[in-house]
């Protein structure tokens, strides 16, 4: 399957099973905003809570926070966003079509990859990173004009000069729009944590080092948004801002590169598909940078952030508040603005990597010669929406009273699904195609001697296990 057919499956997998539905798909949507549906929202908050817990439940010096969106528009003016944050746009004088720069070149740079010009790809994408870690746009619009790089809708090269284009969304605060102050949407969670960094510091009498941790929603009018959920306008990020001693931020830098990777591994996600990517071009607040990658369908893409941010934040809301933002550390009796160390994970870009590494399609070779064929999500148990289905093999003869007795009794620890209409060989293809890690089976024979079949999605194996045992498997399943 080419890696556009095998997007395109994903997208369409993921609305028929409820994972991910266009954003006000009956007003014909809107371009690069989605909704997630039952199992999407399901897998979306297991995401969310693995994070959190090994965030802030397994770091004794981490705590989290849940701070507003909205945000004084100073904030934005000392983070260095109303200045800073845009991106190289280039737009077709033809189509009128706008273009990201670096995803104009990496589009083209693709298109190279599949003729197998690797080596040329690979040396335009480090030529065009090298230009615009030097803001050499004149240099950079010159290559795409010799490498004749068109647009993808009038097929030309009559191109604008490149340009910066602020991200941000902007809004009043206020009823009368004359009157009303310039507010923005918040596009990233970061500065949250920052002007709350001495609120939360005496509040949970933490010392440095420690971190605060959250999760929460963030915009950015993003003029080319591609590739389903990866790029969005609305999103949700879980970050977490680490603040050390000066001096200590390049050893702890390295931790969290390292334990940042062991958690993405942790969810049994092949080490061969992940990569670090030094940054080129730092932030304007940035000491050192990388992105942990995953190798997407359409090649290796950054779904997390680790960044060493100095103390530029503290010190940038401390010069813009007039208010001081200082730590006194009674072990050196000494008072600094911490520097902190910054991880950053999309949380839409991890439900995709871990939607699309599940998303399989088998060929099933049958014991008499003949082959069948099943769509199936291996989502690691401990994200899966549902972990167990309950199905009663007919709706007689107190089956489905057994099979409501043991749902009523798994529920409580774990997220059930009972169904009994249709054959059982259907009912297991559904929750496969939902990524269901285990089914039980209620038959005439667990009248008998309270036992269920139990099959693995994975494997299909069938075991028959006694109804008393069938929760502590679904359980350690889950918390391997």
């Amino acid at each position: 399957m080419s890696t556009e057919n095998n997007l395109q499956a994903i997208i369409a997998h993921a609305k028929e099973y409820g994972f991910v539905f266009q954003s006000s798909e009956i007003y014909d949507g809107l371009s690069a905003v989605y909704d997630y549906g039952p199992y999407g929202s399901e897998l979306k908050k297991n995401i969310k809570d693995y994070w959190w817990k090994s965030m802030t439940q397994m770091h004794e010096n981490i705590v989290g926070i849940d701070a507003a969106i909205f945000m004084h528009p100073t904030t934005w003016k000392a983070s260095g966003h109303v200045d800073n944050f845009s991106d190289p746009m280039i737009d077709n004088k033809d189509s009128k079509k706008r273009y990201r720069v670096d995803h104009l070149v990496e589009g083209f740079a693709d298109q190279l990859k599949e003729k197998g010009e690797h080596d040329k790809a690979n040396g335009l994408v480090a030529s065009m990173e090298k230009m615009l870690a030097e803001d050499a746009f004149a240099d950079l619009k010159k290559m795409i004009e010799e490498h004749k790089i068109s647009c993808a809708v009038s097929g030309t090269c009559n191109w604008t000069d490149i340009r910066q284009f602020n991200l941000m969304f902007d809004t009043k605060l206020g009823s009368v729009t004359d009157d009303a102050d310039t507010i923005y949407l918040r596009p990233e969670t970061a500065q949250g944590i920052f002007v709350n960094f001495l609120n939360v510091q005496k509040s949970a009498r933490m010392k440095v080092p420690f971190g605060i941790a959250q999760i929460g929603k963030a915009f950015r009018n993003e003029i080319v948004a591609r590739q389903f959920i990866f790029r969005m306008r609305e999103f949700e990020q879980m970050e977490m801002q680490f603040f050390v001693r000066p001096g200590t931020e390049g050893e702890w830098y390295k931790y969290w590169k390292d334990e940042r990777m062991k958690w993405h591994l942790s969810l049994g996600l092949p080490q061969e598909k992940y990569r670090y990517h030094d940054h080129v071009k730092l932030a304007h607040y940035a000491k050192e940078a990388c992105d942990i990658e995953f190798e997407f369908s359409f090649g290796f893409k950054e779904v997390e952030g680790i960044h060493s941010r100095s103390d530029f934040d503290l010190k940038q809301h401390q010069e813009y508040s007039k208010k001081k933002q200082q730590y006194f550390d009674a072990e050196i009796n000494q008072n600094y603005i911490p520097y902190v160390i910054e991880t950053s994970i999309g949380l839409d870009r991890m439900f995709l990597l871990v939607l699309s590494h599940a998303y399989q399609e088998e060929t099933i070779h049958k014991e008499d010669g003949t082959t069948d064929s099943r769509t199936v999500l291996k989502i690691p148990a401990k994200l899966a929406p549902n972990k167990l289905a309950i199905l009663p093999l007919t709706k007689k003869d107190g089956l489905p009273e057994i099979a409501k007795e043991i749902m009523n009794d798994c529920k409580q620890d774990f997220k059930c699904y009972y169904e009994e209409k249709d054959s059982i060989g259907k009912r297991y293809r559904r929750q496969d195609a939902i990524g269901t890690p285990f089914c039980v089976t209620i038959d005439h024979q667990t009248k008998e001697d309270n036992t269920v079949t139990i099959r693995h999605r994975d494997s299909m194996v069938q075991e028959r296990i006694a109804i008393a045992d069938l929760k502590n498997l679904v359980i350690n399943s889950i918390n391997q």
